[in-house]
């Protein structure tokens, strides 16, 4: 039950600022907002302030804004009506939802570095055979202080540091032992893995195994914290991009790369688990990635949106309806399918075996 409600808090709070953004934007170009809503279906709450009527409807997967004329067939050519707007206007209303959960991932981020998050120490919990640390007569328990003559006070800093160096290159390691630091030289081994985009890399590695036990709490200050913050959003984006780049592609299967929202609920629980800095990183990331898929030029989506602009801007004047409508109803039935077919999946993932298991 409390994996649910976080679940619906973190998925509530993403809608939420994703609509704010449309809402903030429409009223600072002059658009009348009729209707805020957050979720689909029947309403639980309705509420009515000013020109707009607020509502929390029951199914919590998504939400929306309506804007007085903001399709063509409504459109009665007054002032406050989205459609009355110079397409540079409409592009900011469309562009503001995405732009308020990308800022969202980057403020969960930034808050991470500067209140502070557990980070496993440089302490080796253990030791893999053929590579250089046990070559070199390292043992589990040594605390790793620099390399290089370069500090290093967590396992993270210890990884930046040594993906740095070419496979077969020689590092120096200052080590604590029973409280007495000394000195050995490591030599780098070559090892190929897969990435999270399915690419092959080929690093050097010591050959150390962290120990799990041992945590220290990493923080920054206001400043760094920032930089931090806005550095692993903008890696993040490239990534993810890059992510959907080889799906579309084919280089990457999406049943073993994308979740949708049962997915999202299974990963939430495991998360939970580990406190409230895994799910406020887990939230930045979701929000991120749900900006830049937003941002996709694909009808139904944001990005068709302002796809559509473009077209205008180009042509000097709007699609018909009756082409929108087309496009739109044939954008939102591949978006329904992948819906199936990514849910299908999370399903297979967390039940497969019982499921083949029922049918034998």
């Amino acid at each position: 039950m409390l994996t649910l409600i976080i679940f619906l808090v973190i998925l509530g709070v993403l809608i939420a600022v994703h609509e704010f953004g449309h809402f903030i934007a429409a009223r600072r170009a002059g658009v009348r907002v009729e209707k805020f809503a957050l979720g689909f279906g029947p309403r639980l709450i309705k509420r009515k302030r000013g020109e707009t009527e607020y509502s929390l409807c029951l199914v919590p997967l998504g939400g929306f804004v309506k804007l007085a004329g903001d399709n063509l067939e409504e459109y009665k050519g007054k002032s406050y009506e989205y459609f009355s707007k110079a397409p540079g206007k409409r592009f900011q209303i469309i562009f503001a939802g995405p732009l308020f959960n990308y800022i969202l991932g980057f403020f969960c981020f930034w808050v991470i570095f500067f209140s502070g998050y557990p980070t496993l120490t440089t302490k080796v919990g253990g030791l893999l055979d053929g590579f250089g640390a046990k070559a070199a007569g390292l043992k589990a328990g040594d605390k790793i202080i620099a390399i290089d003559n370069r500090k290093v006070a967590s396992w993270e800093e210890l990884q930046g540091v040594i993906l740095d160096r070419r496979a077969e290159d020689s590092v120096r390691l200052s080590v604590l032992r029973d409280g007495e630091e000394f000195m050995v030289d490591v030599l780098l081994k070559e090892k190929q893995f897969d990435d999270a985009l399915g690419q092959k890399q080929k690093v050097g590695l010591l050959g150390i195994e962290p120990d799990f036990t041992d945590t220290v709490s990493v923080r920054y200050g206001f400043l760094k914290s920032f930089y931090m913050g806005l550095n692993k959003t903008l890696v993040l984006s490239q990534i993810t991009y890059k992510g959907l780049w080889r799906m579309v592609t084919g280089k990457i299967a999406i049943r073993d790369s994308a979740a949708g929202p049962l997915g999202i609920y299974f990963i939430t629980s495991k998360v939970a688990r580990q406190g409230i800095t895994a799910l406020l990183n887990f939230m930045g990331i979701i929000s991120i990635s749900l900006a830049l898929f937003n941002l996709l030029p694909f009808p139904v989506l944001d990005g068709g949106h302002i796809l559509f602009l473009a077209i205008e801007k180009i042509r000097g004047r709007a699609l018909s309806i009756k082409a929108e409508r087309i496009i739109t109803q044939m954008g939102l039935a591949v978006i329904i399918t992948l819906f199936l077919f990514i849910t299908y999946n999370d399903i297979m993932r967390a039940f497969g075996d019982k499921i083949t298991g029922l049918l034998r």
